[in-house]
């Protein structure tokens, strides 16, 4: 059965200690960061490794295009999703013909080497935060949601699930929830005709929302991630979403204002996730992993409904793709539109190295 938890591994292989974790009965899922990556033949062999000590799992990463990428080597590179807003201002039926093009190439290769999803597309409206910046569409709350469909579009037709964030929305404030607390102080009624807007229009296109550590102080004290107010009231019962609910890191800063990290994964589920995420801390995820005993496991169909279908894999990442009828095909398009010659100063800043990683809190 799929646990309630999703937790990260050390390095590009099963250590003894990850392998006890992960076959621990409330572990559910397994999420992937740089330093677990080294080629895709190698990300293949690890996943296939942990699917071996748990079969139960859902395995995840962030691979949104540009400064959020955790596979690049010998990967086809994406554009940062602002980048196909730039295009939308320019030539909208474009923009969406390529937003579906990176949405379909971006999935083939998560799911070449056995991730199931990547925690993908960012919904927030572009603003004044840092921390989201260019992994946003746009600024404009009916751009996001076109071209966001059309990458979601994508997706499906690769056969990978989407999980839209950070509901219902992180873009309208400058502080990063990843290291500090993010507090945004505008009416209920605001963040509905605004920062919401995206989720509200893509819905039918959502499997999964994760939800922001940003608190909405008019509307809550809590981060929306631990708000039966935001998942339960308005997503669940107002926007009738029926799909997944993945909490943020329940690591980050923004998170911490609930408590240690047992009283913040018994508080994001009792609010309404389905499964919890706990990152980079290791002392965290075996204490996350004792306190998730007491807890409920998660709507199994529901949970089953993000795995990803993962090809047979054939040796190497592009013999593994070819089976994918329109990955050649989409992956000409998107490196001519973004990675020609005359894009090239904007696609290295797009594809520079983990560093400049906003999500790269640790």
């Amino acid at each position: 059965m799929y646990g309630v938890l999703m937790i990260d591994i050390d390095s590009t292989a099963l250590t003894a200690e990850d392998v006890s974790l992960i076959k621990q009965a409330q572990v559910g899922g397994v999420i992937l960061f740089a330093r677990n990556v080294a080629d895709a033949a190698q990300v293949r062999a690890l996943c296939d490794d942990i699917r071996y000590h748990n079969p139960d799992i859902l395995i995840g990463v962030d691979q949104e295009g540009g400064r959020v990428a955790r596979l690049r080597e010998g990967f086809t590179p994406l554009p940062a999703m602002g980048r196909l807003g730039d295009l939308f201002d320019q030539d909208p039926n474009r923009a969406l013909n390529c937003a579906y093009d990176c949405g379909y190439l971006m999935a083939t290769e998560v799911m070449a080497v056995g991730i199931d999803l990547s925690f993908a597309p960012v919904l927030d409206r572009g603003g004044i935060s840092q921390v989201i910046g260019d992994r946003s569409f746009h600024h404009g709350t009916s751009a996001i949601a076109a071209l966001a469909a059309q990458f979601m579009r994508g997706m499906k037709a690769a056969g990978m699930a989407t999980t839209g964030k950070h509901f219902p929305g992180h873009g309208a404030i400058a502080p990063d929830s990843h290291v500090s607390e993010a507090i945004d102080t505008r009416s209920l009624a605001d963040i509905i005709d605004s920062d919401m807007q995206p989720f509200a229009q893509t819905l039918p296109w959502l499997d999964a929302v994760m939800p922001a550590h940003v608190i909405f102080s008019q509307v809550d004290n809590k981060p929306a991630g631990f708000s039966k107010i935001w998942l339960k009231d308005i997503l669940r019962d107002q926007l009738k979403f029926e799909g997944v609910i993945f909490s943020d890191d329940l690591s980050m800063a923004g998170a911490k204002a609930v408590g240690d990290i047992s009283a913040r994964v018994k508080a994001a589920i009792e609010a309404g996730c389905d499964i919890a995420l706990v990152c980079n801390d290791r002392v965290a995820a075996h204490e996350a992993a004792a306190a998730a005993q007491e807890l409920s496991y998660p709507h199994q169909n529901r949970i089953k409904t993000m795995c990803g279908k993962i090809p047979m894999w054939q040796g190497d990442l592009i013999s593994t793709c070819q089976q994918f009828d329109y990955w050649e095909q989409a992956k000409q398009n998107v490196t001519q539109t973004f990675f020609d010659t005359q894009s090239s100063t904007k696609a290295a800043t797009d594809n520079t190295a983990e560093s400049i990683d906003p999500t790269n809190y640790k």
